[in-house]
């Protein structure tokens, strides 16, 4: 079992990671603290800090002492605890996210990573700066959160279901929500395949699905105001 040791003023945190968490950083956490105890709340600011990788998904992870839930960050940690980030059990893992975080393209190449992948597309949604002829200063994407993230794992399930047959391993979404400025990225896919064609294929058909079926609708700021960008009826995966 892993624990935090206090000793002469020195906290030791070792943090159990779980399922896609772990496979993000590549292993448990340990860290030193020169003081007597720490609170909830102050771990998730030096995990936010010293963790890019992990930044994006520390809003949706619950934290559990002695296999118990924390529902205050006020409480300290002491000696003898034992610490884990506990991530979505059903839905919402890490291979699915809408987040207000920047975007990590090898973040999501290396959950999609596997032996058997003799393939591995990564492709990056940038914001342009002209729409329709307009030049365009930035956009803010606005999402129906919880639904977005739902149609994100059916797009997936889908995905993975129609290649099953032509040896597609993995994907995975991210969407980031927010102000974005030109060049921010505001779409990663990442699809692993044993051979490049199906990869390109699979990639290119969740790029669609993504735009028909996702709640997110992006606002365009511009030389002459703001305006809400024209969509598509939605379609429904079925």
């Amino acid at each position: 079992m892993k624990h935090i040791y206090e000793i002469e003023g020195i906290v030791k945190v070792t943090i159990q990671l779980f399922a896609g968490l772990k496979d993000i950083v590549g292993s448990d956490i340990v860290e030193n603290f020169e003081q007597d105890s720490i609170s909830v709340a102050e771990l998730r600011n030096h995990l936010e800090k010293n963790y890019e990788k992990l930044r994006p998904y520390l809003s949706g992870v619950a934290i559990a002492i002695n296999e118990d839930y924390v529902l205050d960050d006020n409480i300290e940690l002491h000696d003898g605890d034992s610490v884990a980030l506990i991530p979505p059990i059903a839905g919402g893992g890490p291979n699915f996210l809408i987040t207000k975080e920047i975007l990590l393209p090898s973040t999501v190449k290396k959950l999609v990573t596997t032996p058997s992948s003799g393939a591995i597309i990564v492709f990056e949604g940038v914001v342009r700066n002209l729409h329709e002829g307009r030049r365009v200063l930035r956009l803010e994407y606005e999402a129906y959160a919880t639904m977005a993230l739902k149609q994100l794992e059916l797009v997936g399930n889908e995905i993975l279901s129609e290649f099953h047959n032509k040896e597609v391993h993995k994907i995975a979404i991210h969407h980031r929500t927010g102000m974005l400025e030109i060049g921010d990225t505001s779409l990663l896919i990442a699809v692993s395949a044993t051979h490049s064609a199906e990869a390109f294929e699979a990639t290119s058909l969740a790029v669609t699905r993504v735009k028909e079926t996702v709640p997110i609708w992006k606002k365009e700021y511009g030389e002459k105001g703001s305006m809400w960008q024209d969509g598509i009826l939605p379609k429904p995966i079925t």
